[in-house]
């Protein structure tokens, strides 16, 4: 069967697109090959792999990537999840669906160490839910009827 090629971008490529390409390859990865990027990379968040080592995903060994990284590459599905990458996100070839939805930054989150991990506990669990719906929304050509 093939896998659909997903590219999920945000900004920094810290914690969102790296929390939900964590998501989606653990819930989807017999269906998804899933990828993240960053317009303006950084390093992976350490709150995104603890909170994420909560659900069972590891990050580790993740590190940030620049979305020129995947220039030229096929995608049949680019996700940005913040507002700044849909913004300026390349285009990308003809067969391509690009969809967005913002997600609060996490990493902006200001206050004590457990209401900055509350805050990335809830934009996690709130990727793995629009996660659930984009990978439950595609189905052919890919055969990805559970």
């Amino acid at each position: 069967m093939k896998k659909a090629r997903v590219l999920i971008l945000c900004t920094g490529n810290s914690a969102r697109s790296q929390m939900a390409e964590g998501l989606l390859r653990h819930d989807a990865g017999d269906r998804f090959e899933v990828f993240s990027a960053g317009t303006k990379p950084s390093q992976v968040r350490p709150e995104a792999i603890a909170t994420m080592r909560e659900v069972g995903v590891d990050l580790s060994s993740h590190r940030s990537k620049h979305v020129d990284e995947f220039a030229g590459k096929h995608f049949d599905y680019v996700l940005t999840v913040c507002d700044h990458a849909n913004e300026v996100c390349p285009v990308f070839p003809q067969g391509t669906t690009k969809l967005h939805r913002s997600f609060e930054d996490p990493a902006a989150c200001t206050g004590t160490e457990e209401e900055k991990l509350a805050s990335f506990r809830r934009v996690r669990d709130e990727l793995r839910e629009y996660l659930r719906n984009f990978a439950e929304g595609v189905r052919q050509p890919y055969s990805l009827v559970k």
